[in-house]
């Protein structure tokens, strides 16, 4: 499939939008939802969706890109205070080889800290009651 398939409606990202499937919620306006990775490769890493129905950046039009962006930041931002990493990674990828593995666009936002590794895309489950902790200082940064 091209980077530009078909777009399939019942993704999960697509089904957490519609309020069809959970996610432990940061943030939500017309244009985004921000939530906390499921599948952590740091403590605190968070994804914001476009709500726009795109697989990918390319995907997107111009106008959601650029307020997508400014909710990553303002994500990020939030992230950096309630958290305190010594860095934070923020990716995008587009299709399979690049390692997307949910084609809904999305943006990660992955904190990081000084001698401790990076776990692996797609790794192991969070525990629910640490993320929703993450969500809440996350969340309180926001406002």
């Amino acid at each position: 499939m091209s980077l530009s398939g078909k777009y399939d409606d019942q993704n999960i990202f697509a089904k957490i939008i519609a309020g069809e499937a959970p996610a432990i919620k940061i943030f939500e306006d017309d244009a985004v939802v921000a939530f906390m990775d499921i599948f952590p490769q740091s403590p605190g890493h968070c994804l914001v969706v476009p709500k726009a129905p795109a697989r990918n950046l390319l995907d997107l039009s111009d106008d959601v890109a650029a307020l997508a962006i400014t909710r990553v930041k303002a994500v990020a931002r939030a992230v950096e205070t309630a958290l305190s990493p010594d860095g934070i990674i923020i990716s995008q990828f587009n299709g399979a080889p690049a390692g997307q593995t949910v084609f809904h666009i999305h943006f990660h936002i992955i904190p990081r800290w000084e001698n401790q590794a990076l776990g692996r895309h797609g790794g192991g489950q969070a525990d629910t009651v640490e993320l929703k902790a993450q969500a809440a200082k996350i969340r309180a940064a926001l406002t």
